[in-house]
């Protein structure tokens, strides 16, 4: 299952977006992170690079 962000508890870091290995993280209007769940492997590097843990699986 891929992973997702939580919106309210995401600062806007870009740790998440640095660690994925097939770039599926992207910067938001409101300068949050958001994955394209299509592409994520499910590697799970964006949860373990995320300061604040608001990245769970689906």
């Amino acid at each position: 299952m891929p992973r997702i962000i939580s919106k309210s508890d995401c600062v806007g870091c870009a740790n998440c977006e640095r660690v994925c290995i097939v770039g599926c993280i992207t910067e938001d209007t409101d300068k949050k992170r958001r994955i394209n769940e299509s592409a994520c492997v499910d590697c799970g590097a964006c949860q373990l690079a995320c300061p604040r843990k608001c990245i769970s699986q689906k």
